[in-house]
């Protein structure tokens, strides 16, 4: 079950660990390529603030930036969440299996029990 991931996974998940963060992914998913001002623009913070935001997002690889005269254009990197959701994938299969042998465990015990009432009748 162990397996070595990159540091990018773990760059992935600190920069998918903040609600705002999430919320400019979610952002640039829904409208396609933004300026940093259409990206600020739904949140109350100062514009140094979102920028650091950003720019940790595209330490993590999950946005890119295209420059046009004075104007950032920001857009959506979805590669490395792949990564992302290969691990998660993972625990869910174990956990879906260990979820089915409770069931299994649990559906069996309850039989026991019906059988042991059959048999003090």
């Amino acid at each position: 079950m162990v397996k070595h991931y990159s540091e990018q996974l773990d760059r992935t998940f600190f920069a998918l660990s903040d609600p705002t963060r999430r919320a400019i992914i979610g952002n640039l998913a829904a409208k396609g390529s933004c300026s940093v001002l259409e990206l600020a623009e739904p949140f109350q913070m100062s514009l140094p603030a979102i920028s650091k935001h950003l720019k940790l997002l595209e330490n993590a690889n999950l946005i890119s930036r295209q420059v046009r005269g004075r104007v950032h254009f920001l857009s959506l990197c979805a590669q490395p969440m792949s990564e992302a959701n290969e691990w998660i994938e993972a625990y869910k299969r174990f956990w879906n299996q260990q979820l089915d042998s409770f069931q299994q465990y649990i559906e069996a015990q309850a039989q026991k029990e019906e059988e042991n009432d059959n048999n003090d009748k």
